[in-house]
């Protein structure tokens, strides 16, 4: 897709000077315009590579031209095929990227981070490259060239060797997308999310105060929230205590303690009090990667206590040191750590080119940043979510921690939001899910949407957790998420674009599919598609099971739409679809069939069949371990003419509609072995 002829290059230098230069990839290093470039173009393990190696000459010793701060260098590349379609993810703030549905190049935003392009015949992934010192993004250029500009958030650097792009292609968009992943992680030593280890705590249902107090948190709101979790038998297990809970001093860390008025006797007696008196386990708290907004407030407890591990930035700011800011990170959460609090929140991440400009480059800064505060979050065990953090400099500068959001915030006063919540989630799972387990953030389940987020959440393969103020937790919303006991019947990873949404902007036409898979039994999948219409008109659509990569292409599934709770018929069906009206959802199930039927596990649940563990066939006689009880289903053409739950005789209890049959057994989070035997 890339020229690889000829490269056209600009550098703005402090003196005021631009100095334009092209040059012939893979000839060597050619001297012209005042510079010395070297371009080279060249294939490894089956992903394409660009490198920029330059230097500024001097005219004369008294006048050496040095490279700007902002977006130094610009590489024009001449594209010899032209694609048909472009989905360019790119940062609309400096904390979260989106998709662009792109017509051509010309349309490519400016600080877009990665790029699908649909070719005719296959699809490529572009990923501009963080180097030692810079980053590269993507912008718009004129309709027959792919653009890149370079910063490295300092100026005054005469010599750059940088990588500037990596680019793969596949028969799929993800089949490129994971290329561009799985290269990184062999050379680079990048670890990808299945070698990241996801938290206990965030195994479970979670509820955060931000949406409920905002600010406005507080030792006795935090109380009345766990009374209410308690007395509505919410299974809630783990709280997040948001922003406003420790002193600050005008959007500044001043204390690194709880604020005295808010929390009197600080953390350790409430957190010990609702722990003895509810089921809830673990706390968090949130607090920024500066500390706080701003940074650390000057001659502030905080301060002086820290003040080995901290650094004043060229604006007069004081936040962590890149490189020793392991120690600020490690007193604080080992302080936290006293006070009965398990687990961090850490926002603002994506900061790291306001903190550090014109003192450390960027690329290096994000590296060492994110070292320190995983150091400091080992005190922790490891459980911290990271959160506005999708500069691509963040994103792969993380050695180990596996929670990320995913998405700007949920906005509950905004009921419009919901698409744009969606479509931010869907999208930018395509390539950050190839790295975390991506967080969709919280939610109200006394809402609008509440119906359409309880599913989102169910089908995004990470933390689940509310933010409904005290008296508003709906525990009805939440009861298709979670077993008894709060555990989440979690999915192996993010929900995505089915491959024939990726390219289309679903907000305008047709409709948004999501797929993902869990795991059915010892070691087989099963897997679903969610269907939403996000536009103003009815929308007709089409799902089958060749919607999920993973699933086999010669097995013969079971379709059940969950809303209806029915079975798509007749039996040989092999798609589910129709008319869906405005703001509507579905959810559709792909079940393998088995020798006599299937189990559709736990069928009030969302994703009810990951809670079957083990399946065993012989003859006519299934037998299914769950991992716990409530309405159990199994789809099959037969009858079932005896069933045993625990060795105990419960033919009475199942109910049979067409070929869906229902055991009704109480809810419960203990494992339970059924048996059944059909006609």
């Amino acid at each position: 897709m890339i020229s690889n002829k000829t490269w056209k290059i600009s550098i703005r230098c402090q003196n005021g000077t631009q100095i334009e230069t092209e040059v012939p990839v893979n000839a060597g290093k050619q001297e012209k315009n005042g510079t010395a470039v070297s371009v080279t173009d060249f294939n490894e393990d089956d992903i394409r590579i660009g490198k920029i190696d330059l230097e500024i000459l001097p005219v004369t010793l008294a006048d050496i031209p040095y490279t700007e701060k902002d977006k130094p260098v610009q590489v024009r590349i001449p594209v010899e095929e032209l694609p048909e379609k472009i989905t360019a993810f790119y940062m609309f703030n400096p904390w979260w990227t989106r998709p662009a549905f792109c017509k051509d190049l010309s349309g490519i935003p400016e600080r877009t981070q990665i790029a699908l392009f649909k070719m005719k015949d296959r699809c490529v992934c572009l990923l501009p490259m963080v180097g030692d010192s810079y980053k590269a993004v993507m912008t718009a250029g004129s309709a027959d060239e792919i653009v890149f500009e370079m910063t490295a958030g300092i100026g005054g650097i005469r010599r750059i060797s940088e990588p500037l792009f990596i680019m793969s292609e596949g028969q799929t968009s993800y089949e490129a997308v994971h290329k561009i992943f799985a290269y990184l992680k062999l050379h680079t030593g990048l670890r990808l999310r299945e070698e990241r280890t996801v938290p206990e705590v965030f195994r479970y249902l979670g509820w955060c105060s931000w949406d409920a107090f905002y600010t406005e948190v507080s030792d006795e709101k935090i109380r009345q929230k766990a009374q209410e979790m308690t007395e509505r038998n919410v299974p809630v297990r783990w709280f997040l205590i948001d922003d406003g809970w420790f002193g600050a001093r005008e959007k500044m860390l001043a204390d690194l303690r709880p604020d005295h008025e808010k929390f009197p006797e600080g953390f350790k007696r409430m957190t010990d009090e609702i722990r003895a008196n509810s089921s809830i386990k673990w706390f968090g708290v949130w607090h920024a990667l500066g500390g706080y907004w701003d940074g650390i407030a000057p001659g502030s407890p905080a301060e002086q206590q820290e003040q080995k591990y901290l650094y004043q930035n060229r604006a007069g700011s004081i936040v962590p040191d890149p490189g020793k800011g392991a120690g600020f990170y490690k007193d604080w959460h080992k302080l936290l750590r006293s006070e009965g609090i398990d687990f961090v929140k850490v926002d603002g991440q994506s900061a790291v080119p306001f903190y550090y400009q014109n003192g450390f480059p960027l690329a290096k800064a994000a590296r060492e940043i994110a070292f320190s505060l995983e150091s400091g979050a080992c005190i922790m065990n490891g459980a911290m979510i990271n959160c506005m953090g999708m500069g691509m400099e963040t994103v792969l500068a993380r050695p180990a921690s596996a929670v990320s959001r995913n998405s700007d915030d949920f906005l509950p006063a905004k009921e419009e939001s919901f698409a744009e919540h969606l479509i931010q989630n869907a999208y930018n799972s395509v390539y950050h899910n190839e790295i975390y387990c991506c967080d969709w953030d919280m939610f109200w389940t006394n809402h609008k949407h509440a119906g359409k987020h309880s599913l989102l959440r169910a089908i995004s393969g990470g933390p689940v957790y509310v933010s409904d103020r005290v008296g508003e937790t709906d525990p009805e919303v939440l009861r298709p998420l979670t077993y008894a006991d709060g555990r989440i019947l979690m999915l192996e990873r993010s929900a995505k674009p089915t491959e024939d949404c990726i390219f289309t902007d679903s907000t305008q036409n047709g409709v948004l599919k999501l797929h993902n898979i869990g795991k059915w039994g010892q070691e087989n999948i099963a897997g679903g598609v969610a269907v939403y219409n996000l536009t103003d008109r009815v929308q007709t659509f089409v799902t089958s099971p060749s919607d999920v990569p993973e699933l086999d292409k010669d097995q013969e599934y079971w379709i059940y739409d969950f809303l209806e709770k029915a079975v798509v018929m007749p039996e040989s069906a092999k798609t589910a679809g129709g008319g869906l009206g405005v703001g509507d959802y579905k959810w559709f199930v792909f079940l393998p069939k088995g020798q006599n039927g299937s189990c559709l596990g736990l069928s009030d649940k969302y994703c009810g069949f990951t809670a079957v563990e083990a399946m065993f066939t012989e003859g006519n006689t299934d037998t299914v371990v769950l991992k716990g009880t409530g309405n159990v289903s199994w789809i099959s053409g037969k009858s079932p003419v005896k069933v045993l739950a625990g060795g105990r005789k419960v033919t009475d209890q199942m109910s049979s509609n067409g070929c869906l049959h229902t055991l009704r057994l109480p809810e419960s989070a203990e494992k339970a072995v059924i048996t059944i035997t059909w006609s």
